[in-house]
């Protein structure tokens, strides 16, 4: 299993979020070939699920619709 390194990622939340600081957000990182990153801006420290690029550009689509 491959391992990356998150330590200097640039998060960012959704342009949905309501934008009051609330930190109730899913935040994603772009940036890493072949994945993303999804963590929950509650727990910037704790893990973060890595998908594949693939998989989240169907679930995006289809959240969409």
């Amino acid at each position: 299993m491959r391992e990356y390194d998150l330590s200097n990622t640039c998060w960012r939340k959704s342009s949905y979020s309501s934008g009051d600081e609330s930190d109730n957000c899913v935040e994603v990182a772009d940036g890493v070939p072949g994945i993303i990153p999804v963590r929950d801006s509650k727990a910037p420290q704790g893990p973060a699920l890595l998908i594949g690029a693939e998989a989240w550009a169907a679930f995006v689509v289809g959240v969409a619709r």
